[in-house]
């Protein structure tokens, strides 16, 4: 892959293993925060309120430099340090996998529970629909009406995503554009006479 670019999930999907009587339950979504991933786990424990554990892991960002791993009161590294390890794995950010288990009433030991999360990740993993995408970088340009022409000459010749314009004596244009075109968009546009711009990089 190049450097600016990522592989995640797209949508939900969800897989059903049983082991020894237990029944996991695992699910993947697509999220772009941990503020995303409380508000899908908050309203799965109550949907899934008589299950044992709801264990689950989670990266986020272009390298997946916010992850977190949690057991939910499985014996520790049991649970989500396996689901974590099929994301490393595969290689995919900006996922969350929660695997939810019925207990049945045979204990699996370590070695047996490790296994049983680890391949309800790949199961759940080996089902959802997995896409590469590019890390972006957002403008937010501002330009006098009559610098319309220089604008647009530099904007065709990236090719970045128009994500919102708006005409008028100063004009405001919404653009994300392939992090590994920035620096030349970017160039072009100071080149253009009363532009003004702010960025950040974001997915």
């Amino acid at each position: 892959m190049a450097e600016d670019t990522y592989r995640t999930v797209v949508g939900e999907a969800e897989a059903v293993l049983k082991e020894r009587s237990s029944k996991f339950l695992a699910l993947s979504y697509h999220v772009e925060s941990a503020e995303e991933v409380r508000e899908i786990m908050e309203p799965l424990r109550k949907r899934f309120y008589d299950a044992t554990h709801h264990c689950y892991a989670y990266r986020i960002g272009p390298k997946g430099e916010e992850w977190r791993a949690n057991d939910d009161g499985e014996p520790s590294g049991t649970a989500g340090k396996p689901i974590l390890g099929q994301l490393l794995s595969r290689d995919i950010t900006n996922v969350l996998v929660v695997v939810v288990r019925w207990f049945g009433g045979t204990k699996l030991g370590v070695p047996g529970l490790i296994e049983a999360y680890r391949e309800s990740t790949v199961a759940v993993l080996d089902v959802a629909k997995v896409e590469e995408r590019t890390v972006d970088r957002h403008l937010r340009i501002r330009y006098p009406f009559e610098s319309m022409n220089g604008v647009m000459k530099a904007v065709k010749a990236t090719q970045p995503k128009i994500l919102d314009q708006q005409f008028d004596n100063m004009c405001s244009m919404e653009i994300a554009v392939r992090l590994s075109d920035a620096d030349e968009l970017i160039a072009r546009l100071e080149k253009v006479e009363g532009i003004t711009f702010e960025d950040e990089t974001t997915l």
